[in-house]
């Protein structure tokens, strides 16, 4: 039975995480391992100064990228933390495949591809023989992202305000029912 690539698009905030995180814990309840990782926000107050990487088997996170970082590569007002993308994300991938279930990437962004490592334990997921669920930034340009969005063996399924809350159930029968 071939192994599911379902990638998540949409406008930022529209809930590309949060339906994520819903399959990850609807997947737990149904006793499926999930690995990967997801990302969060870092807040001071009410401003967004960076996100988190969290490694979803371990739970350990990282900083993924903060305003007041000095040093990486630079997206928008944020740096590039690329040694917690590798110590942390690229490792979470790889320990996914390793042990999951299902293996889960949020995101593929501008951000984490910055990182060959990063790059390489997605590339390492597409060959595995684990399902592979994923978001995908929007208005990401990089060429494993083109490559992903041009393969028709893939789903790329937009996430909008209008869906976000029917996604996860349709996705989690589309995960049990192959697995």
């Amino acid at each position: 039975m071939p192994q599911l690539r379902i990638f998540l698009t949409g406008e930022p905030g529209c809930g590309k995480t949060t339906v994520i995180r819903r399959i990850a814990e609807s997947l737990a309840s149904q006793r499926m391992k999930t690995g990967g990782i997801v990302s969060g926000e870092i807040r001071t107050g009410a401003v967004r100064v960076g996100f988190t990487l969290e490694d979803l088997l371990t739970h350990e996170t990282g900083i993924l990228t903060h305003v007041n970082l000095n040093q990486g590569p630079r997206v928008g007002k944020y740096r590039v933390n690329l040694s917690d993308v590798d110590r942390v994300g690229a490792a979470a991938i790889r320990r996914a495949i390793a042990e999951a279930d299902v293996v889960i990437v949020d995101e593929l962004g501008p951000m984490e591809l910055h990182s060959a490592p990063f790059i390489a334990a997605v590339e390492m997921a597409l060959r595995s023989s684990k399902h592979l669920l994923a978001t995908i930034h929007k208005r990401a340009s990089h060429p494993l992202v083109t490559a992903i969005k041009s393969n028709p063996n893939y789903q790329v399924i937009e996430i909008t305000v209008d869906n976000r809350e029917q996604m996860p159930s349709k996705i989690m029968e589309q995960l049990t029912t192959q697995t």
